[in-house]
């Protein structure tokens, strides 16, 4: 079955780095436009950042071009996400997500994993 496994959360003081990783299995990932969707307290989902399948093309939510990175590495089976600069905004849960395929959208999504914590304090 699908899997997606995210880590690299944690505690990240203000005007620090992080870098998420998302270990797929059980679908050909490297056919697979992938995402990161994020969570904050309170609010509702935000996405972030979509990378299609070669690592040619990525899109990004305009609150976050520039902080952020999205990445994957097809041999791995493994999406990233790299911040930098974050901000107590930043803190959410963040999830990786598979875009649904042949819905010519974007911000459709068929399989998410369980989602990384990150929080930002000092």
């Amino acid at each position: 079955q699908v899997q997606l496994v995210e880590s690299g959360g944690g505690l990240v003081q203000p005007g620090g780095s992080l870098r998420l990783s998302c270990t797929a299995s059980g679908f050909v990932f490297s056919n697979s436009f992938m995402s990161w969707v994020r969570q904050i307290p309170g609010k509702g989902f935000e996405w972030v950042s979509t990378i299609n399948t070669v690592a040619g093309t990525t899109w990004y939510s305009s609150s976050m071009k520039g902080r952020f990175t999205i990445s994957r590495d097809n041999t791995k089976n493994t999406l990233y996400l790299e911040g930098e600069n974050l901000k107590n905004d930043d803190a959410a849960v963040y999830y990786c997500a598979k875009v649904a395929p042949a819905t010519g959208s974007l911000f459709a999504w068929d399989y998410w994993g369980q989602g990384t914590q990150v929080t930002v304090s000092s």
